[in-house]
C-alpha cells in the first residue's frame, strides 16, 4: 500500500496516443489542475514541475503503465515524483459509485486521482525494473502475439485443405515441418500426385525422417480414394502454399524467440528456483518472474497465494455458516451446509393420473325425460349435463371434491371458485331434459339459476 500522508496532490492521467488528460486533486479533494496534455516530455515536465512548486510531493497516477502511459510514467521518475497506476477493473468498478454515467477522459482522470486521494489501498505502486526483466517482458509479449497468429494461420489452412480433400494433409498435424514443406511445394491434390511417389520421398525426408514412408503412403491413398474434384480446388491451389510458408516462418520466428527468452531467464538469480519447480519451463518461468518478480511485493506466501486467486474465499452472512471454498466456487445454500446432494436445476413433479379415455361406443346417451331425480347429478351445473360427444377429445370430468354437497345447490361452489364473466363453450343441452325446477330438492318447483360454478 502506498503511503499518501506526505502527498501534496494525487495527479490522475487518462493517458492515451497522442494527449492525455490530466487531473490534479488535493488532500481535501479539490481540483487543482484539469486540462489536456501532450504526449510530449517538454510539456509533460512543465506540469510536473508547477504543481511541485505549489503543493509539493505529486503523486502520478495513471490508468494503464505500459505502451502509452510509459513515458509519462518515466517522465514523472526522472523528476522523482511517486508513481503508481490503478488497475482498469478497479476503476471501472470505482466509476460506478460516482454520479453520472458519461464516459470522457475528463471524468475518467477525476477518478484515478480521487480513488488515490480516498481509497489509496486500490492503486499499486509501479517499481523500476531492471533491463533484463524490462526486455524478457517486451519478448515475451511479442511472443504471444506470434503465437496467436501460428494458430490463425493453421486454422486457415486446415480450412482449405479439408474440402479438396479430407484424408491429405487435413487429417495429419498441419503445422508439421514436414507438411508444410510439402504444401509450401504442391498446393493442390493434382500436382502432389503429379510430383509422384519418390520425388515427394526426397522432399520431406530431410524434414521427417522417420515418418517419411508411412506419411507419402497415407497421401497416395487418399488420393486414389477420391475420384471426384470438389469446387474450389484450383483456388485453393494459389492460396495453400502462401500460408504453407507464412506459417513455417511464424514458427521459425518463434524459435528464435524462444533462444532469446531462455538466455534472459539464465541469466536471472531466480532462474534455477523457477525451473526447478515441476511444470515450470521457460516460458512459464518468464511470466512468473514478470508478474510477480522476487515477490518482494507481498508480506507473505498468504498474500502471493490470494494474488494468484489459489487461496480459499471466507462466504460467511447472517445466520449462515462460515465456509471456506476455492476462488469463484459458489456456495450449496445460501442459509447453511446441506448433507444432501445438490438439487436438480428444474423441480420434477409426480405425473398425474391419466383418465382412460372412452371408446365411441361408451359415450354417454342423453335419459329420458322421465327419468326421477335421484338419477341425475348432485351439481347443477352445466358439468354435470352433457350432451352426446361427437368429437374426439375426452368428456370433461368433474373431481368429486368438486362437486356440491346434495341439498346445497351452487352454493358451496360459488363460495370455493370465483365466478367466471365468459362462459365456456360446452354442448348444448338437449330440450328434453328435465329443468331446474324439476331437479330442486325441496320440491316446490322453484327454478334454480343455473351457474357455471
Amino acid at each position: 500500500m502506498i503511503d499518501v500522508s506526505e502527498i501534496g496532490a494525487f495527479l490522475g492521467l487518462d493517458v492515451g496516443k497522442g494527449e492525455h488528460h490530466a487531473t490534479a486533486v488535493t488532500p481535501a479533494g479539490k481540483k487543482a489542475f484539469d486540462k489536456r496534455l501532450p504526449n510530449s516530455e517538454p510539456k509533460l515536465r512543465e506540469v510536473f514541475a508547477k504543481l511541485k512548486a505549489k503543493h509539493g510531493t505529486v503523486l502520478v497516477v495513471v490508468g494503464q503503465p505500459a505502451s502509452i502511459g510509459a513515458l509519462p510514467l518515466a517522465v514523472a521518475r526522472d523528476m522523482d515524483c511517486p508513481v503508481a497506476y490503478l488497475p482498469g477493473l478497479t476503476m471501472r468498478r470505482i466509476a460506478d459509485l460516482y454520479p453520472g454515467e458519461a464516459k470522457t477522459d475528463a471524468r475518467d482522470a477525476f477518478i484515478i486521482a480521487d480513488a488515490a486521494r480516498s481509497v489509496p489501498h486500490t492503486v499499486r505502486a509501479v517499481e523500476l525494473a531492471d533491463e533484463a526483466v524490462a526486455e524478457l517482458e517486451m519478448i515475451v509479449g511479442f511472443d504471444d502475439g506470434l503465437a496467436g497468429e501460428a494458430t490463425l494461420i493453421s486454422n486457415r489452412l486446415r480450412g482449405l485443405l479439408t474440402p479438396p480433400v479430407a484424408g491429405t494433409c487435413a487429417g495429419a498435424a498441419s503445422a508439421a515441418p514436414a507438411v508444410l514443406k510439402l504444401l509450401d511445394q504442391f498446393g493442390s491434390p493434382a500436382q502432389i500426385h503429379k510430383a509422384g511417389h519418390r520425388r515427394l520421398v526426397n522432399l520431406i525426408r530431410p524434414k521427417a525422417l522417420r515418418m517419411t514412408e508411412r506419411l507419402v503412403e497415407d497421401i497416395f491413398t487418399a488420393l486414389d480414394e477420391q475420384t471426384v474434384v470438389v469446387p474450389g480446388t484450383d483456388a485453393a491451389a494459389l492460396i495453400v502454399p502462401s500460408l504453407a510458408g507464412l506459417l513455417q516462418a511464424v514458427l521459425d520466428q518463434r524459435k528464435l524467440i524462444a533462444a532469446r527468452i531462455e538466455e534472459l531467464l539464465e541469466a536471472h538469480p531466480l532462474s534455477k528456483v523457477l525451473t526447478s519447480k515441476p511444470g515450470i519451463g521457460v516460458r512459464t518461468g518468464a511470466r512468473i518472474l514478470i508478474g510477480v518478480g522476487d515477490a518482494s511485493s507481498f508480506p507473505s506466501a498468504a498474500h502471493l497465494a490470494a494474488y494468484a486467486g489459489l487461496a480459499p474465499t471466507t462466504r460467511s452472512s447472517r445466520s449462515s455458516t462460515a465456509a471456506n471454498n476455492p476462488p469463484g466456487e459458489e456456495t450449496n445454500s445460501s442459509n447453511g451446509p446441506s448433507s444432501s446432494p445438490r438439487s436438480p436445476p428444474w423441480p420434477t413433479r409426480s405425473p398425474r393420473p391419466t383418465t382412460p379415455r372412452r371408446s365411441p361406443k361408451e359415450s354417454i346417451t342423453p335419459k329420458p325425460s322421465s327419468a326421477s331425480p335421484d338419477d341425475e347429478p348432485t351439481c347443477s351445473s352445466p358439468c354435470s349435463a352433457r350432451a352426446p360427444t361427437t368429437t374426439h377429445n375426452p368428456p370433461l370430468r368433474v373431481d368429486e371434491t368438486h362437486r356440491a354437497p346434495a341439498g346445497q345447490g351452487t352454493a358451496s361452489s360459488t363460495d370455493r371458485w370465483p365466478a367466471i364473466t365468459s362462459t365456456p363453450k360446452y354442448p348444448p343441452l338437449p330440450r328434453n331434459r328435465a329443468t331446474s325446477a324439476d331437479q330442486s330438492p325441496s320440491g316446490n318447483g322453484t327454478a334454480t339459476t343455473n351457474k357455471l360454478y
